[in-house]
């Protein structure tokens, strides 16, 4: 999922409605041949990508901004008595020009950015900034949603009164008590914060560039299959490495590629590239940013009444509180912890017998694991992955969104796209009614963000009349020759886990945008997600999906049980290097304002020592400089949310298998108690609706092979 600030999803929601300013205001500012002047004539008004240009951002952005105030003064200064219409609805309905532009261009900050993007980012960043403050902190406008909140007993029950309560906490959330100096200050940390996160990720994405790994020659690549080589060999060429060969970088700090390189001294500098990133005391080192941006966060909260980020934060997330995150983490950490250190203790045994004299390190881990899986599983990874080819993967997608929801996903090719690579698809309901569009972009490329997510180019909303437009976007390693892309299972899982959070956009039925599909606590968001990575293993999906690309032949029913059993393997490994990163990131979020920390390396030494998980053979999934969820990203004081999520996801699948498994019953029930719901109703109600009890956490610890 993009990470997205809560504040920031709802200054999205707040600027997702029709303008109320009549169009030929917008066209007297913006040029006729602008392509976000009007809203777009496409199909559910998805962006016309073919016209956009990078000279349209600035002019857009500022005319959108002017508009999107002037709607916002003419709210905030209306005689009449403030109402739930001419107030809440008023601003549900203002924006249209601002939200066009940003759900276009904030989408290819990350997936598809250049030189131009970037410094267009960087100068917008603190003017949108400033533009959210002078909304959230507006006197006028604030007492208005304070009358309204004070007669929501008035309204029916249902969403409009919970819209009420949502804009409430915001404005407060977002400074409106604060008195005039306090604002100020306000304004100040968050246009620094707007300015130093994106640095920060302008300085991830080069230095994940400038770290790429080439190697001379063939043989230093050994144990990559031909696909893999090819990979290596096309990024090579692009980089104008031609002859040689490339690896590039992803996201976390254990690279996946490490699986497979038989080489010793590859896998160390791929590692030792991993974990330099932003670290390295050049013009891309990111501790300085770190440490601003954790010093500001703590001086906010402070100025909001908490004692720390992560009391702001976690106040309006389903945990409540940094002690219920604290206490969940502490309780798996001692298994966990316990758990890695069997296996590291099993991988070296393995070394012992088979490479005397080595001593297990953090590079070699991923493949001696692949190793003793082999010996175990009896079955290999880089085999495994000639049986998940791209189109059969994507069949057997599309099969599972069919059985379990009744939709159909046509392919369109008369959409405009914003990279060739880029694919479109019309969803269609049972009852050939049209649902939205899905745009896939699976495939790395120069200009991506690492990582995988999902958003929203149109959001789906009842009252403004919008049908959802959703894209996933992902890394997977395009083949240009001979043309065939194979993913690995972790990969076909994550296709699963995006097309969760596709579908919970897509089967949003909710009136408001603010309230509509993931816009939902980030401890919440991650469950339809992972939810759904459970169905990769479907038998009738594995039929579809799993089939040789070169003979045809489908997957031999001992090898997917094997696939299966060894699901737990590394679990230890896998627990660990993410509960470090959980725990590293509410140590930098649990510091009280004015606290000084000087040197980024020893504060995350120390706070992993103190929780318990400091090991240099297994290090945090993302260190503190390149740990984008949390410091450009909307994940601060959030990280856990993953593990949180998957106890909702787990118990959830279990009890969809106690029920069928991947039925259309399973389905419509998922479908309207939860996919469909957005944020009209408390997160652990809708869970509790579907399951049919509160949560209970035992199939999360058999999920992960700790029970």
């Amino acid at each position: 999922m993009r990470p997205i600030s809560l504040a920031v999803r709802l200054l999205a929601a707040i600027v997702a409605g029709i303008a109320a300013l009549p169009a030929q205001e917008t066209m007297q500012t913006l040029p006729a041949d602008n392509p976000f002047a009007r809203p777009s004539p496409l199909l559910y008004a998805t962006p016309p990508f073919d016209r956009i240009r990078d000279e349209h951002w600035l002019p857009t952005f500022t005319e959108g901004m002017r508009l999107h105030l002037a709607e916002v003064k003419a709210i905030a200064g209306n005689p009449e008595a403030p109402t739930f219409a001419n107030t809440i609805e008023a601003l549900e309905q203002a924006g249209a020009l601002l939200t066009r532009v940003s759900k276009v261009f904030f989408n290819l900050t990350e997936s598809n950015t250049n030189p131009t993007i970037q410094k267009i980012q960087a100068e917008l960043a603190p003017k949108l900034a400033a533009h959210q403050d002078t909304i959230w902190l507006d006197a006028r406008l604030f007492a208005r949603v304070e009358a309204v909140f004070a007669a929501r007993a008035t309204l029916p029950a249902g969403e409009a009164k919970r819209l009420v309560e949502r804009y409430h906490t915001a404005f407060v959330r977002n400074g409106a008590r604060l008195d005039p100096k306090a604002q100020d200050r306000l304004r100040g940390i968050n246009e620094q914060l707007s300015s130093l996160t994106t640095k920060f990720q302008e300085n991830l994405l080069a230095d994940t560039k400038a770290l790429a790994v080439v190697v001379d020659t063939e043989k230093e690549l050994a144990g990559f299959d031909t696909a893999a080589v090819i990979a290596a060999c096309d990024a090579a060429k692009a980089a104008g490495q031609t002859g040689k060969f490339l690896i590039g970088l992803q996201l976390p700090t254990s690279q996946g590629v490490l699986a497979s390189l038989a080489d010793r001294a590859t896998r160390q500098r791929v590692f030792a590239a991993s974990m330099d990133r932003c670290n390295r005391g050049n013009e891309f080192d990111n501790k300085a940013l770190v440490l601003k941006i954790a010093a500001l966060r703590a001086e906010r909260a402070g100025l909001l009444g908490f004692a720390t980020h992560a009391d702001y934060v976690l106040q309006d997330q389903m945990a409540g509180s940094a002690a219920a995150v604290a206490k969940m983490l502490a309780s798996m950490t001692p298994q966990i912890v316990a758990k890695a250190r069997g296996e590291a203790a099993e991988l070296q045994a393995w070394l012992d017998a088979n490479r005397p004299g080595t001593k297990l390190a953090a590079w070699d881990w991923a493949w001696v694991a692949e190793q003793v899986r082999k010996e175990r599983y009896d079955f290999d990874e880089n085999a495994v992955r000639q049986y998940f080819e791209m189109e059969h993967v994507l069949g057997g997608l599309f099969l599972m969104a069919k059985t379990l929801y009744g939709v159909e996903l046509r392919e369109r090719k008369d959409l405009p796209v914003y990279h060739p690579d880029v694919r479109v698809f019309e969803v269609f309901g049972a009852d050939g009614k049209a649902i939205g569009l899905f745009y896939g972009d699976w495939f790395a490329r120069t200009g991506k963000r690492g990582g995988a997510w999902m958003d929203n180019f149109v959001d789906q909303s009842i009252l403004l009349g919008q049908q959802p437009v959703v894209v996933n976007v992902m890394n997977i390693q395009k083949i240009a020759a001979p043309g065939v892309t194979v993913l690995s299972f972790d990969e076909v899982t994550t296709l699963f886990h995006e097309f969760g959070h596709g579908v919970h956009g897509l089967f949003s039925t909710v009136r408001y945008p603010l309230l509509s599909g993931t816009s939902v606590p980030r401890d919440f968001v991650e469950f339809p997600s992972q939810f759904h990575e459970d169905f990769a293993f479907d038998p009738a999906v594995l039929e579809r999906t799993a089939i040789h690309w070169k003979n045809g032949n489908k997957m031999p029913a001992e090898l997917v049980a094997k696939v299966r059993a060894a699901r737990t393997f590394g679990q230890g490994f896998a627990s660990l290097e993410y509960i470090a990163a959980a725990l590293l990131d509410m140590a930098w979020h649990s510091l009280p304002a004015g606290t000084q920390v000087d040197d980024v390396g020893k504060f995350e030494r120390e706070a992993l020592e103190k929780a318990g998980v400091a090991w240099d053979l297994v290090p945090p999934r993302y260190r503190s400089t390149y740990f984008a969820h949390v410091w450009p990203g909307g994940y601060s004081a959030g990280y856990y949310a993953y593990l949180w999520s998957e106890a909702l996801a787990a118990d959830a699948f279990a009890g969809c298998m106690e029920n069928g498994g991947m039925t259309a019953q399973n389905g419509a029930r998922f479908r309207e108690l939860v996919l469909s719901r957005g944020m009209t109703q408390e997160p652990m109600a809708m869970f509790a609706a579907f399951r049919g009890r509160d949560l209970d956490t035992t199939a999360l610890l058999k999920r992960r092979g700790l029970k």
